[in-house]
């Protein structure tokens, strides 16, 4: 069987130029967040298939990489469904993995409980450009933390960071679930019908308000009640004073802690923020996992044309392991996305270390070698990042190829000399 060069479909090798942003960006992420309050932590790639599948992850749970049972305990002939076959699997993200990680855990944290994790995750979904089956996520947490303190901290410390990238240009959305089922209720449609209406109004900037009319109505929902919903989204402005004209319009649908925690959020927000963003309400905001229960965000880049971090509170899901429902609030980065932008813009890792190469001649006597090795030790303890590599035939080439690394400094060393010639 002849062995294959390329990676399995859906992964990708990572080249130097990308390793070193990713290793400069995780970098950052943990310096920024840590000065947050953010700890860090990490969960197994492993997770009990029960987990991953219980219903939490939305439309990921069909793309889960499954692990079957090994030995014994792989019973082929008595297996009536693909899960009696597989006992784990690899976690298609970060957040079902936290909150088990939690429950198994809360008596030895402190309480609220700031998590930051950074890991890989899996899913076999269909690759195409800037989409991969094996990816990093970026996370970071609140647990334990019922107040809007929480949303306000992850905004900050989430926008602080891509502050320090210099983006420019990029909008933070904000809504709340519990403003859309109002505004559903409002217009007249039931409640089992929430899911059903949400998915279709997230096309909204996709499809425009008349094509969410036109689908809605082709699901037999009323004109005067599809009317009257749409006509909320456009009477409602883009800021804070949008919570405001809801709260007034939706009377006894909207309740008060949720209007008031709201503009509270965007206006400690706005007052404390580290970089500079738009920061809009955006009631078609909906998000598509269903264990969202509050207020969901998402930031938008107008370099990239879409979403680069979202994220929301889950305050039902740690319950689910435990029986005890925990307040719990995230914001998750799309690393892979940033990373792409990064080195389409050509970016530069900022570099505070001083590059020097050796260039050793061919034939370079141990005693050469020798010297060579501790002129290289002092540079590495005056904090600079040395080289040594045998000269190559084409020099030139090989200087223009270190130039363009960024080696400042460059030593042609010889059997006879380690002098600069």
């Amino acid at each position: 069987m002849a062995l294959k060069k390329k990676p399995v479909t859906g992964m990708k090798d990572m080249m130097p130029r990308e390793m070193e942003i990713r290793d400069y960006l995780i970098g950052l992420i943990k310096e920024t967040y840590k000065t947050f309050g953010f700890t860090s932590m990490e969960t197994p790639c492993v997770e009990h298939i029960e987990n991953l599948c219980s219903k939490q992850g939305g439309d990921n749970e069909k793309l889960i990489f499954k692990i079957m049972k090994r030995g014994e305990k792989l019973k082929i002939e008595e297996a009536k469904a693909e899960n009696d076959l597989a006992d784990g699997g690899l976690r298609y993200d970060l957040t079902v993995p936290l909150a088990r990680y939690y429950a198994n855990h809360s008596n030895e944290l402190p309480s609220p409980f700031k998590a930051l994790q950074i890991g890989n995750v899996w899913r076999a979904d269909r690759p195409q450009k800037g989409r991969f089956r094996q990816f990093m996520q970026c996370d970071i947490d609140i647990l334990g933390e019922a107040s809007v303190l929480s949303e306000i901290e992850l905004i900050l410390a989430t926008t602080a960071m891509l502050g320090k990238l210099d983006f420019k240009n990029f909008t933070v959305c904000i809504n709340d679930r519990n403003i859309l089922k109002a505004m559903a209720a409002y217009s007249g449609f039931s409640e089992d019908d929430y899911d059903e209406v949400f998915i279709v109004l997230d096309k909204m900037d996709k499809i425009g308000a008349d094509g969410v009319a036109k689908e809605l109505e082709e699901m037999g929902y009323t004109k005067e009640n599809v009317d009257t919903y749409l006509k909320l989204f456009d009477e409602t402005p883009a800021d804070a004073s949008g919570i405001c004209v809801l709260k007034e319009k939706l009377g006894d649908y909207l309740s008060d802690v949720t209007a008031d925690g709201m503009e509270l959020i965007m206006s400690s927000v706005e007052a404390a923020k580290e970089c500079e963003f738009k920061l809009q309400f955006d009631p078609t905001l909906v998000r598509g996992q269903s264990y969202y229960t509050g207020t969901i965000f998402e930031v938008r880049m107008d370099d990239f044309g879409g979403s680069v971090a979202g994220g929301g509170r889950y305050d039902k899901m740690i319950g689910k392991f435990t029986g005890q429902d925990t307040p719990a609030c995230g914001f998750s980065i799309g690393f892979e996305r940033i990373v792409m932008l990064l080195l389409e813009n050509g970016y530069e890792v900022p570099s505070g270390k001083e590059k020097k190469a050796y260039l050793l001649e061919k034939k370079m006597p141990k005693e050469g070698m020798l010297k060579v090795l501790a002129l290289a030790k002092v540079d590495r303890e005056a904090g600079k990042q040395v080289l040594i590599v045998n000269m190559k035939k084409n020099k030139k080439f090989q200087k223009d190829q270190l130039i363009e690394e960024g080696y400042g400094e460059i030593v042609d060393c010889y059997a006879d000399s380690v002098e600069p010639l």
